[in-house]
């Protein structure tokens, strides 16, 4: 089973967005594909039209040990989701006093490395304790980042971070690359940061530039994706065409 981090911990780089797109696209392509929402906001989970209010377990209680990934998890028609709750915010400060910490996660999806081909984790726009799980449970890292100045802060400040998890808890993390969202190849600062992220951290910018559409943003106030909502759209190929660059390098 490949597990797949998606952190920058800039928020409002289209990562939740990415990793619902992204899983829906790779189970057209005939992968089985779990969905894991570690954001105490549960963009994730609503973006899938699933009320975080009234869900009886969530990956907190999975986090607690109160209960399996199995069976928080939500089975869809579609990538299959361990969602979130806002008690999540409270997990990490129980996670403290906790003996393994770093590691509980990746001890909670274990059971299910059977059960499918990919997992997507939606990280939190942090780099506290519920990123470091995740980064410990993945195999492989991917930043979404904004072309903005700012953004690209970000991804240095989260390499460094990798390094760290690399030395204490999972040598074997790999980096995927960048992926670019919200692109508008028009401006400047978008083709500059677009040219300049591979030589100023040395990760790849796997093709193609997810582009900047309303068609994007309107699609989960109807619990779907840019692959269903607007099919035909130059975002949704994009899309697509992002996970065949990303099933390429795994």
């Amino acid at each position: 089973m490949t597990i797949v981090a998606v952190a920058n911990q800039k928020g409002g780089v289209a990562k939740t967005t990415s990793v619902q797109t992204l899983g829906e696209a790779f189970e057209a392509r005939g992968t089985h594909v779990l969905l894991v929402d570690l954001d105490p906001q549960s963009c994730l989970t609503y973006a899938m039209g699933i009320d975080a209010d009234e869900l009886d377990l969530s990956v907190h209680d999975v986090m607690l040990g109160r209960t399996t990934a199995g069976k928080a998890r939500i089975e869809r028609d579609g990538p299959d989701l361990l969602p979130s709750t806002i008690d999540l915010a409270g997990s990490e400060i129980h996670l403290l006093t906790m003996t393994g910490r770093e590691h509980v996660l990746e001890r909670a999806l274990r059971p299910l490395r059977s059960e499918y081909d990919l997992v997507l984790i939606d990280c939190p726009p942090s780099l506290g304790l519920l990123t470091i799980n995740a980064l410990t449970a993945a195999t492989h890292l991917l930043v979404p980042v904004q072309p903005e100045t700012l953004s690209r802060r970000g991804v240095g400040q989260l390499l460094e971070t990798v390094e760290d998890v690399r030395s204490y808890t999972n040598p074997d993390l790999r980096v995927l690359g960048a992926i670019v969202t919200m692109y508008d190849g028009r401006t400047n600062l978008a083709r500059r940061v677009l040219d300049e992220l591979p030589d100023a951290f040395g990760i790849d910018v796997l093709p193609p530039p997810i582009p900047k559409t309303v068609r994007v943003a309107e699609a989960p106030e109807y619990g779907k994706t840019v692959l269903t909502y607007a099919r035909t759209s130059r975002a949704a190929d994009a899309y697509r065409k992002m996970a065949e660059s990303i099933e390429e390098r795994l």
